[in-house]
């Protein structure tokens, strides 16, 4: 039986996964991004709980990380529209059907290019 965690973390996947870019899940970055664009998600670590004593209950916040890859001479289009895209994914629902109590996605720029 899966934990509630790789649930959530599956739901999140498949919502990339109805996107028209290629979706893969802690995969490595392959030699060829397809056209349509590239998302792999990396499960990251829940970290230490906050608890609520009464009742007692654990609350993890976890940060999972998306990596989103495009090409071509559009790029910075492409990838525009792909976060954007991703944005309007999680936002369709916040709780991924009650799995969790709220997803919502931050576009961190990274500067590495390649």
């Amino acid at each position: 039986m899966p934990t509630p965690r790789e649930t959530i973390l599956a739901a999140v996947h498949a919502r990339l996964s109805a996107l028209p870019a290629t979706a893969l899940r802690g995969d490595v970055l392959p030699e060829r991004v397809p056209a349509d664009g590239l998302l792999i998600l990396r499960d990251g670590e829940p970290g230490e709980p906050e608890v609520t004593l009464s009742p007692l209950r654990y609350h993890y916040q976890h940060r999972a990380e998306i990596e989103a890859v495009v090409q071509g001479t559009a790029r910075d289009a492409a990838f525009d529209t792909l976060t954007a895209s991703i944005g309007t994914a999680l936002a369709a629902d916040r709780t991924l059907g009650g799995l969790c109590d709220w997803v919502e996605g931050k576009r961190d720029l990274d500067p590495t290019f390649f």
